[in-house]
């Protein structure tokens, strides 16, 4: 993809906080018309000082997403870059998550950028390139109790966005996963109250609920990485020439990544002996 066009269209979801915000900043300061989209508008009033055109969006709602891609297609008649950022934790033992909530995991996580992307492609497809860039997480591949539906979620993401690559590569159309550790951001201030939501009075969990915010907290204090060092990764993801399949902030991260995909006995040890 040519970055020295300055002129190239990004779309962006989840652009009202952390890493959804920084990164609309970013693309907008490096001279690409950027739409963002959010539920809570709001909140990206400050995105318009760099002129970055702010729209409401719902990914779960489908009207909502068409106007959202609709919108970019009519006033530029192109989009070079889809981000699918949005997305949240639902935290909780997989016996205590309601059907509900875990519907709704999905529903924001895989369903809905699956349905934004779907009024994207088509675009994308008539230009002969495109680029859809997706937010995983490295939970895709690190698990922990108390994590299964986020998790999940992740790792379905994953196989649905190697599987757009496979199918979309030949329109000029390339699928990525960009796959952050822990991050300084409000996100785990809502996995957390979401966790401790999901706990049921004299719930048998209670001890691994503490066990895995202690260890979560520790890791997101610990964590050098911010969401404008992520934003930094985004453009990475959207502009290098030949994209990699997976995106990621730091060494540690990949590293871990690695560790449990191919030494799984010792990562599952690990786990077992801080949680036991």
């Amino acid at each position: 993809m040519d970055t020295s066009d300055k002129q190239k269209v990004v779309l962006i979801t989840g652009a009202s906080s952390g890493i959804g915000f920084a990164t609309a900043k970013l693309f907008a300061q490096r001279g690409w018309i950027v739409y963002a989209g959010a539920r809570r508008v709001e909140r990206m009033e400050e995105l318009e000082d760099y002129g970055v055109n702010v729209l409401a969006l719902d990914v779960t709602n489908k009207e909502s997403s068409r106007i959202f891609v609709n919108t970019a297609k009519t006033e530029q008649q192109r989009i070079d870059v889809l981000i699918n950022n949005a997305g949240y934790g639902e935290f909780g033992a997989l016996e205590e998550v309601s059907s509900e909530k875990a519907r709704a995991q999905f529903d924001v996580n895989l369903f809905g950028l699956s349905q934004l992307t779907h009024f994207a492609l088509p675009i994308m497809r008539r230009q002969h390139a495109g680029r859809i860039i997706n937010t995983s997480s490295i939970a895709s591949d690190v698990y922990t109790p108390f994590g299964g539906w986020y998790y999940s979620s992740k790792a379905a993401l994953n196989q649905w966005s190697d599987v757009l690559d496979s199918e979309s590569r030949r329109f000029g159309i390339r699928s990525v996963i960009v796959q952050p550790g822990p991050t300084q951001s409000q996100w785990s201030e809502i996995a957390f109250k979401n966790g401790f939501d999901n706990l049921s009075e004299n719930s048998p969990y209670g001890d691994t609920a503490k066990k895995f915010m202690k260890v979560f907290s520790l890791l997101s204090k610990e964590s050098n990485a911010t969401a404008e060092d992520l934003a930094k990764v985004f453009y990475r993801a959207s502009t290098d020439k030949h994209p990699k399949y997976r995106y990621y902030n730091q060494f540690r991260d990949h590293a871990l990544v690695s560790i449990t995909r191919h030494f799984p006995r010792t990562y599952r040890n690990v786990i077992d002996k801080i949680f036991d």
